[in-house]
């Protein structure tokens, strides 16, 4: 358990209400340690014990790590003062000094979770700027952990390149369900068929994964020579991955560039 009070910035959104969810769900902050703000100053989970508040420096006040789960350009109107605190940033594209100068906090944390929060399911890296302590970072970890699988990167600028990868959650698998279900109905499929199809293609049989490594999977699959051999080849020789490559560095570019380019 973690016994620090913990404040979220925007706690009730999308992104901060699962993370606050989760720590419930999981017991991993007692309910009284967690401080959620929000404009209307209610929400079901004050129901549960959690301190909700209107104002964002009395959050900070009260808080021990202060996570701030707005969107970017929310951040220059949140004006804390977060002076000897940690924040813990979930913001894409503002970096670290930039959030120290505007606070003033003595440490930043740098993460990048995605939409399957809300399943519990995502991969959280995260980078320390300034004096985080172990026990700080294991909080992090820990935290991160309430949603899924989480990472500490050593260097900031992983974290904009993996908000083009890892943050983009369900974006690149839902492009190849659609491109796989359109072609389909384009070849003559009845569309049930072909999204049924699709679907059991990048939800059910990717499942497999788990068990298996991606690269040897493809390299048997091509060996063998049949339908899934030709289909794989004919994405190889069109240089799929150097397009893929081509579209993470377009998202990380925007990451670098953020609020301060």
């Amino acid at each position: 358990m973690i016994n620090e009070t913990l404040g979220i910035i925007g706690g009730t959104g999308w992104l901060g209400g699962a993370i606050a969810n989760a720590l419930l769900a999981t017991a991993l902050v007692p309910a009284a340690n967690l401080v959620i703000s929000n404009r209307s100053g209610s929400h079901p989970l004050a129901d549960q014990g959690v301190c909700l508040v209107t104002d964002n420096q009395a959050l900070v006040a009260r808080s021990d790590v202060v996570i701030i789960a707005v969107r970017p350009e929310q951040f220059s109107g949140l004006g804390i003062d977060a002076t000897g605190k940690v924040i813990v940033s979930l913001m894409a594209g503002v970096t670290a000094q930039a959030i120290a100068t505007q606070t003033s906090a003595s440490a930043v944390v740098r993460a990048m979770p995605n939409a399957a929060v809300e399943i519990r399911q995502s991969f959280t890296p995260w980078f320390c700027s300034g004096a985080v302590d172990a026990p700080t970072r294991d909080l992090v970890q820990r935290l991160f952990e309430s949603v899924g699988t989480a990472a500490q990167v050593q260097e900031e600028g992983f974290i904009d390149y993996l908000s083009a990868l890892s943050g983009t959650g369900p974006a690149f698998p839902a492009l190849l369900m659609t491109a796989l279900a359109n072609q389909a109905m384009a070849a003559g499929l009845p569309a049930d068929i072909a999204h049924l199809a699709a679907r059991n293609v990048v939800v059910n049989s990717s499942q497999l994964l788990q068990n298996h490594e991606a690269q040897e999977m493809i390299e048997a699959l091509v060996a063998y020579r049949g339908v899934t051999a030709a289909a794989l080849q004919s994405m190889i020789d069109s240089r799929f991955e150097e397009h893929l490559g081509r579209a993470l560095q377009a998202g990380a570019a925007v990451a670098r560039q953020g609020l301060h380019g």
